[in-house]
């Protein structure tokens, strides 16, 4: 039996079978394209060898390690570019792993763990991306211009020790040609996939991008498992798969919440006990499910656990029906609001946690989770309770741009719900917080998110309406699934006269979740009102779970319609609990100084209120 020393790569498609099962004879045209005209050349070009061919992809052997690293970059790189003018769903990705170690020769073929490691490394890796074993970064590092980015020891399927992984570090030109989902024919299924980001504010929502390992240890860590297919029919597997994939890309763009990426937990290909799967990967919670389809009809279920004690922490079923893409936002959405986010399932686990720790115990995450279940009931005693443990949380961590941002949300709080004695000296105060935080080096993506959405309100408060809208804008680019987010970004856009752009993002926060409190009800229709939409408005009220007798919109809603007696009992509503309460008040809530609506729309706001009965003055 011959054997030598060789570097390996292996290369395959980014969700092929779903291509295929999209348009087949283009996928397959387009692909042997690549090979001939990219793949081949570069690889003889790299004196290497293809010894396999696989259905989606390739088995390539180099007598230098260096030739096999230089040309997975040019295969990355070529393919980026052959991409950049094409449709999304023509493109083609590919993910590639080197190993360098010992092959046993068997013909043409080349087997054995030296392969199999290849193998496993590219699976590791994310699309357009490449992964190399320890050995081929050691061995290069000073032969390259390229840098290598640690990955830690990664435990492979069918490898019995530990493989240590790196990165190679690609420069911006491949990556900006990549698109950002894959061109899936159930593109829903997978999209289904994105099932969860609000529980603890997101996969990434703490993952810090410059903290060290050991610091993470307080932020949960999740993995999603690929689903299981349901059907009876073997060519639906792929629908699992795609379905666990894109919930694993939704929940990645919260930031309270690290997930494992799908090389690591698509390992799990059979079942497995969820303590195994903690162990392995390190994390806190499992997703697991299956998908059953029929016809135009799915079933997805779906279960959180919690990896550590085996508790089932969540789960529901979802029944769906119709367009195919309409069904992956409506499944993903809800699984993902329900899983993640800031009332979600996640989050209400690690904060029981949280509070079972003794004081002494307590590190800086711990104290924005016990601050924040309590901000979240809204009262005004609850607040000031999160108030005295985010202060406290400051004391022994004085340099903490998270509880100072945290310390910030509360008096944006009071000023809004009209708990505050003095609004402008609140108003105050929650910008000297974020002037102090913003001297910090924000180190997480919560960080980021929080001081931007903070910030929205701040300009909102100073009637800075446009650079309102900027921060909110910014604050739901970095959480673009999270219904929150989106929510708070209409309530500004009102504000700010951007009315049509509000009621855009008011419906796209409901549809993601139905089971908002009211106040999302009132937003949307006061976006309505200021468009225009005055029926949607009177309407949109009427979903609230709670009448609301003396909202002060409806009112103006009423009256722009000529329903004065309407209007003028809600008025009269108002004045009972508010007597003194006039157009003046009105016209500069909440703060008493600064306009709380943008012109003209204010100025048509209050004389409908005139017309409903409010006094001027």
């Amino acid at each position: 039996m011959e054997r030598r020393l060789s570097a390996i790569l292996a290369a395959d498609v980014v969700g092929y079978s779903a291509l295929m099962e999209q348009d087949e004879a283009g996928t397959f045209d387009r692909l042997r394209a690549h090979r001939k005209e990219l793949f081949e050349p570069e690889i003889h070009k790299h004196h290497g060898r293809i010894f396999k061919l696989t259905g989606d992809g390739l088995f390539a052997e180099f007598g230098s390690v260096v030739d096999a690293v230089e040309c997975a970059v040019s295969l990355q790189r070529g393919l980026a570019e052959r991409n950049a003018n094409l449709p999304e769903d023509q493109r083609i990705d590919i993910r590639i792993g080197i190993n360098l170690g010992e092959v046993i020769v068997e013909g043409d073929d080349r087997l054995g763990e030296g392969v199999n490691i290849a193998s496993r490394l590219e699976q590791l890796a994310d699309p357009g991306a490449i992964c190399v074993s320890g050995k081929v970064a050691k061995e290069v590092a000073k032969k390259l211009a390229f840098t290598f980015e640690p990955m830690g020891e990664q435990k492979v399927k069918n490898i019995a020790e530990p493989v240590e992984v790196y990165r190679v570090r690609l420069d911006d030109s491949l990556v900006k040609h990549r698109r950002t989902t894959r061109p899936q024919p159930w593109a829903w299924m997978t999209a289904m996939a994105v099932l969860a980001a609000l529980v603890l504010g997101g996969v990434w929502f703490l993952a810090p991008q410059t903290r060290k390992a050991a610091q993470l240890s307080t932020i949960p860590a999740l993995a999603v498992l690929p689903f299981g297919n349901m059907s009876g029919d073997p060519k639906q597997d792929y629908l699992g798969a795609g379905i666990a994939e894109d919930i694993i890309t939704v929940l990645a763009t919260f930031p309270a919440i690290r997930v494992v990426s799908r090389t690591s937990s698509f390992v799990y290909d059979k079942p497995v006990k969820v303590q195994q799967v903690a162990n392995d990967l390190g994390v806190n919670y499992v997703v697991e499910g299956s998908v059953k389809r029929s016809g135009d009809k799915v079933r997805v279920t779906a279960q959180l656990i919690n990896a550590v004690s085996g508790d089932h922490v969540w789960a529901e079923r979802f029944d769906e029906e119709g367009d195919p893409l309409a069904l992956q936002e409506a499944v993903a959405n809800k699984v993902y609001n329900s899983v993640a986010g800031f009332t979600g399932k996640i989050r209400q686990d690690e904060e029981r946690r949280a509070w079972g720790k003794a004081s002494i115990d307590l590190d800086e995450y711990d104290y924005y989770l016990r601050g924040h279940h309590l901000f979240m009931r809204w009262t005004g005693e609850d607040v000031a309770q999160a108030r005295a443990i985010w202060r406290e949380g400051l004391i022994k961590f004085p340099n903490s741009a998270l509880l100072r941002i945290k310390l910030a949300a509360t008096f944006v709080h009071d000023v809004m719900n009209e708990h505050s004695k003095n609004p402008l000296a609140d108003v105050a105060e929650m910008d000297r917080l974020l002037n102090e935080a913003s001297t910090m080096q924000l180190r997480t993506q919560l960080e980021n998110w929080m001081f931007h959405w903070l910030s929205a309100w701040r300009y909102r408060l100073q009637g800075k309406f446009d650079r309102a809208v900027q921060d909110a804008e910014l604050a739901v680019k970095l959480v673009p699934n999270d219904a929150f987010s989106h929510i708070d970004l209409a309530d500004v856009l009102v504000s700010a006269g951007r009315p049509e752009r509000a009621i855009e993002l008011g419906q796209a926060a409901l549809n993601r979740d139905p089971n908002g409190p009211d106040w999302w009800h009132n937003v949307l229709s006061f976006a309505y009102y200021n468009a225009g939409r005055i029926d949607d408005a009177i309407v949109e009220f009427g979903r609230r779970k709670q009448p609301c007798t003396d909202c002060i919109n409806l009112a103006a809603a009423y009256a722009r319609k000529n329903r004065l007696e309407e209007a003028r009992k809600v008025i009269s509503a108002i004045r009972q609990k508010y007597p003194s309460y006039t157009i003046a008040d009105e016209s500069r809530w909440p703060t008493g100084q600064t306009p709380q609506l943008a012109e003209p729309y204010l100025s048509a706001y209050l004389a409908d209120l005139a017309k409903a009965g409010l006094p001027q003055h």
